[in-house]
């Protein structure tokens, strides 16, 4: 497969081939660790093997419980395979607890409880420091349909209430998340990834912080605490 490999676009912390398939593509998982839009950049040992690892984890549950994804099968510690989306070109935000963001843009007090949880629409652009937006942008410019825009809603809505209690039962709240959807074959399914890079995953008990804010606030042992999260939720991180 390696032959065929040819570099269709590098991100933050990922690098996608096409493999000679007009349906599939082959997602790499790298170490590297940015934050701030990039401003912040490291190289964490074994960062791409536990995210791939998690990544794998999390998108074969959803698929257990009925939401299509891209995701198809892991090849390596570090490489998936997955279907070949038209990506929309927005972030879909959940939010159980405030953090983060909506903190300073509202004034929120940080761990404050969201019912119903907060849903929020932003632009995915690096440049631009991917803006809040609504549906009226998303409509107007052409992003998504009214029909997508309800079922992205609809879909994070879902993957919440699945993943929620499985990280309950792990003893972390699940604070909040992104997802990405794209289209497949005229159908809606879920793209991207989902890692401790893309959401906020805090102790129950000690409210100790397991995910990508340990970078972000260099709290140390970024890595060490990925791999005690993958643990306690019982992924396995060999292939």
């Amino acid at each position: 497969m390696s032959d065929l490999r040819r570099e269709l676009y590098r991100g933050k912390s990922k690098t996608v081939y096409e493999i000679g398939s007009e349906s599939e593509l082959l997602v790499q998982f790298r170490d590297d660790a940015t934050a701030h839009n990039a401003a912040k950049h490291a190289i964490l040992a074994d960062k791409g093997r536990t995210n791939s690892a998690v990544d794998g984890f999390i998108m074969q549950i959803l698929a257990e419980q009925g939401i299509k994804t891209h995701w198809l099968k892991r090849i390596s510690e570090t490489e998936i395979i997955v279907r070949r989306l038209d990506m929309i070109p927005v972030e879909c935000v959940l939010r159980n607890r405030a953090a983060g963001g909506i903190c300073k843009r509202l004034g929120l007090e940080k761990g404050r409880s969201f019912a119903p949880p907060i849903f929020e629409f932003f632009f995915k652009d690096d440049a631009l420091g991917d803006p809040l937006i609504n549906t009226a942008h998303i409509l107007s410019l052409n992003w998504a349909t009214e029909a997508e825009i309800l079922g992205m809603k609809a879909l994070t809505h879902q993957v919440n209430a699945i993943l929620t209690p499985i990280f309950d039962q792990a003893g972390f709240i699940l604070v909040d998340f992104k997802l990405e959807f794209g289209r497949y074959q005229g159908e809606l399914i879920l793209g991207d990834e989902f890692t401790l890079d893309g959401c906020r995953l805090w102790d129950k008990v000690s409210a100790e912080i397991y995910d990508k804010d340990r970078f972000r606030q260099d709290l140390g042992d970024v890595i060490a605490f990925y791999q005690k999260a993958a643990s306690r939720l019982g992924v396995p991180l060999k292939v």
